[in-house]
């Protein structure tokens, strides 16, 4: 298809892609995040390392098992998330489904990094998690999936480390409520509130 488009029509995708961004090539990079029937089973997160894996041993890590109430907490405000950066890359939009639902290698880090700074956390803050993970830059929840998956990045290590840390920084304080600064002006004399004597000839 043409880069000009009748009215109307949607321009053709960059490439083909399943799920949230995963190419349709035979064995990509990419985490799974697999939906049981029903309102009760806990929601599993896997990272599939694909061909470039060293071995077949090494194909498939369980990140997180998440309860299903965390889930419901944070699927709609990520599948947002998520399908905006797509669109800004022309790629389909995904959305979860019951079975096995494929996302982007990158974006699999994303939503681990939340996931894990949910699985543990008081439901009440779960809201302020998903603020604060919003947030952050792309590169930032990367760098934070790499620290975290390095040594604490398994379904039984939600209370190691960086999981732990995690926790604490994404479901404590929005990072919208910062502390507002203030002037001591009680402190400063009125010859002083100019400009400083450092700075004058």
């Amino acid at each position: 298809m043409s880069a000009q488009t009748k009215r109307g029509e949607r321009a053709a995708y960059a490439h083909p892609t399943r799920g949230f961004g995963v190419p349709a090539t035979s064995d990509p990079h990419h985490f799974v995040v697999e939906i049981p029937r029903g309102n009760t089973a806990p929601i599993l997160i896997r990272e599939h390392l694909g061909m470039g894996s060293e071995s077949v041993r090494e194909q498939v890590i369980d990140r997180v098992l998440l309860e299903r109430p965390r889930w419901t907490a944070i699927r709609a405000e990520v599948q947002r998330a998520f399908n905006a950066r797509l669109a800004e890359h022309n790629l389909a939009g995904g959305t979860w489904k019951v079975g096995e639902t494929p996302v982007d290698r990158l974006l699999g880090k994303e939503l681990c990094v939340l996931a894990w700074a949910v699985e543990r956390l008081d439901p009440e803050k779960i809201r302020v998690a998903v603020r604060n993970w919003l947030a952050l830059r792309p590169e930032e929840r990367w760098w934070l999936f790499g620290m975290t998956s390095v040594a604490t990045g398994g379904v039984l290590d939600a209370e190691k480390g960086w999981r732990v840390a995690l926790r604490y920084a994404l479901g404590d304080v929005a990072q919208n409520a910062q502390l507002k600064t203030r002037i001591l002006l009680d402190q400063v004399g009125p010859q002083e509130q100019g400009t400083l004597s450092l700075f004058q000839d």
